[in-house]
């Protein structure tokens, strides 16, 4: 349980940090200094080795690069959970699969029957059914002992479970035309990993190494990268025996060692770089579009529904059990908090949609919008409930 408690520790604090940066970002972007803000996501970075270069600007360089470190440890939380903790077991998995499943399904639904017939805007069906886990495990945080343990467990594992749903999303809906050699490439660098976890390496840096490479090659194939960071979590050896026979988790090691990075650093500047939106010339009629009020809904209305409902589906047909200790008002609460699509939302977006004026923002400003209310509402649900 103690790797558990950090966690949560962690995403909480991770999760007030990226108020605070969402807001700078905000400001910045309608604020004099709007040029500074945009020249800084515009800088060019080039990295050059022989034939070999990667050129792109400071924008993609986070979103492509520090974000597969993102979904690295998306992966590594994901193995764990599966093979030694709340999801290694059906009885424990039950209710949160079943909730993650409708809180994936209904927003979507909403999105698309919003959305039906219109080419361009059905590429982003997918952005209003991710989770945020580290914005709601902040709100969490705000409230202390009023939300029980079990209500927390059952939010992170839902959220990691949504997280592996966004990551089939992007690699099945996201790809673009395949370079053949560089997809060989990847293929022979992943088996090369396998080989490693079989022969029980446990030196971060011979994972390190080819996990740049797998990185890069994804990058050339045009899979998405960010999914090389799966890839590589999947193949580190989750428990292994030393010369002197003592057993140890290199898997774990790693993960304990990029929560930081990736909560006070990755993910700030992400946040940073994505959610500066231009508010001054969106209109109202441009926000009650069918993009933005798709992406609104799915996730207010879409993401309580969908999670809350198959919850209540799940505990009524004996399928799954309550949360120790929690009321239904505290579920329907916590259902309300999955609505915080913000950081996978906006990511979904940006691979959805590439160019920022396709809708004026307003796609953006409507993750920000329903994540909001989803955060509000949900911690005004759970401030003014009480266990069983």
């Amino acid at each position: 349980m103690k790797i558990i408690e950090e966690f949560i520790q962690r995403e909480s604090s991770a999760g007030i940090t990226l108020m605070f940066v969402t807001a700078a970002a905000l400001l910045l972007k309608n604020s004099p200094l709007s040029e500074v803000y945009n020249a800084f996501l515009h800088t060019p970075v080039v990295v050059r080795f022989g034939a070999l270069h990667i050129d792109k600007p400071l924008l993609l360089w986070i979103n492509d690069g520090l974000m597969a470190v993102f979904f690295l440890l998306i992966g590594l939380e994901v193995k764990r959970e599966i093979l030694e903790e709340n999801l290694s077991s059906w009885s424990q998995a039950a209710l949160p699969v079943i909730a993650a499943v409708g809180g994936m399904a209904v927003p979507a639904f909403i999105y698309i029957a919003l959305n039906r017939g219109e080419e361009l805007a059905m590429l982003g069906w997918a952005i209003p059914t991710a989770t945020d886990i580290a914005f709601a495990l902040g709100i969490l945080s705000l409230l202390g002992n009023r939300v029980p343990g079990s209500l927390k467990i059952y939010l992170m594992a839902l959220a990691i479970i949504d997280d592996l749903g966004a990551i089939v999303i992007i690699a099945v809906f996201y790809t673009t035309d395949l370079s053949h050699l560089s997809l060989i490439v990847a293929c022979l660098s992943l088996l090369a990993l396998v080989l490693l976890n079989r022969f029980e390496v446990t030196k971060k840096a011979a994972y390190v190494i080819l996990g740049v490479v797998l990185w890069v090659s994804v990058l050339k194939s045009g899979v998405h990268a960010t999914l090389a960071g799966v890839a590589l979590a999947f193949t580190i050896p989750l428990a292994s025996t030393d010369k002197d026979g003592n057993t140890f988790s290199l898997s774990n090691s790693m993960e304990h060692d990029l929560h930081p990075w990736v909560a006070f650093l990755i993910l700030p500047l992400f946040a940073f770089v994505n959610a500066g939106v231009d508010i001054r010339g969106i209109s109202l009629a441009q926000m009650s579009a069918s993009v933005p009020l798709g992406i609104m809904l799915g996730l207010f209305i879409g993401k309580q529904a969908g999670v809350f409902g198959f919850s209540w589906v799940a505990i009524k047909l004996k399928l799954a059990s309550m949360p120790t200790g929690s009321s239904w008002r505290q579920l329907y609460g916590v259902a309300v908090l999955t609505g915080i699509g913000f950081t996978m939302s906006l990511f979904i977006d940006s691979l959805a949609f590439e160019d920022d004026m396709v809708y004026q923002y307003a796609d953006k400003l409507a993750v920000l919008l329903g994540s909001f209310f989803s955060g509000l509402a949900g911690y005004l649900i759970l401030r003014r409930s009480q266990s069983r």
